[in-house]
């Protein structure tokens, strides 16, 4: 069950309306109704932490390893790098749809994939830090 279906679902059994939640959470009625249509998931722990306590739910029961693994690469590398681990994440569910692979090859897969893209970004970020010096330093001696 999606993201989207499980906050629905919760909340229909607590018989409260998207307002209600809305209201509970400090969440806007706008992103829950986002939430519950599978249109958006949340960007910070927070926002899983509150809507977990309000709807009566562990916070490992709304979000998977994947959710963690975009929320940590927004953490350490902004907005562009929540795209980039939403696009990997988005590529192994492709990958991973065909139903070939048994539950252990597929977690071997994705903790594989995982590691790769923050390798990947530790390394980039190296050469990133470089430019920036270099820009700063030319723009001091102007």
């Amino acid at each position: 069950m999606e993201f989207g279906e499980k906050v629905r679902k919760a909340r229909l059994a607590m018989n409260l309306s998207q307002k209600e939640l809305s209201e509970m959470t400090g969440i806007s009625l706008r992103t829950i109704t986002n939430y519950e249509s599978g249109g958006r998931k949340p960007k910070t722990k927070e926002s899983y932490q509150k809507l977990s306590a309000a709807l009566g739910l562990e916070v490992s029961e709304l979000m998977d390893d994947m959710d963690d693994f975009v929320i940590k690469a927004q953490e350490q590398y902004g907005s562009r790098g929540r795209r980039q681990a939403e696009d990997v994440v988005r590529t192994f569910r492709i990958a991973a749809a065909g139903g070939e692979l048994d539950d252990d090859d597929l977690d071997f897969i994705k903790e594989a994939m995982m590691q790769t893209y923050e390798d990947a970004k530790k390394y980039n970020k190296r050469f990133a830090n470089k430019t920036k010096k270099g820009k700063s330093t030319e723009g001091d001696s102007n």
